[in-house]
C-alpha cells in the first residue's frame, strides 16, 4: 500500500504535529511496511484457530470477595486539608 508524503503530513497536521520533510518522507516509508505487514496477516488462514483472549494460557488468581468494615468518618476525614466533622470541604468548581 502506497501511502505518500501528502497524506502523512495531513496526517500530522490534524494530529498538531510538525514534521520536516525528510521525516514525512521516512514516516511515509514506515507506514508503507507497517500496512503491507497488516495486509500480509490479513492472508492467514485462521479457519481452525481459537480466539483468544491472552497469547499464553495465564489465570488470574482471585482472592475471596469478603465484606469488610469500612473506615469511620473520623478516619476518613483524619488527613483532610479541610472538613466540617462530617464531609471534606473542596473549593467550588463551577
Amino acid at each position: 500500500m502506497i501511502i505518500s508524503r501528502e497524506d502523512v503530513q495531513r496526517v500530522a497536521r490534524l494530529a498538531r504535529l510538525n514534521l520536516t520533510e525528510d521525516e514525512a518522507e521516512s514516516m511515509s516509508r514506515e507506514l508503507e511496511v507497517i500496512l503491507d505487514y497488516v495486509v500480509r496477516l490479513d492472508e492467514l488462514d485462521l479457519t481452525d484457530v481459537e480466539p483468544t483472549f491472552h497469547a499464553h494460557g495465564l489465570s488470574q488468581p482471585l482472592r475471596e470477595d469478603r465484606v469488610q468494615g469500612g473506615l469511620t468518618i473520623e478516619e476518613s476525614l483524619q488527613n483532610a486539608p479541610d472538613s466540617d466533622g462530617t464531609y471534606f470541604i473542596v473549593p467550588k468548581v463551577v
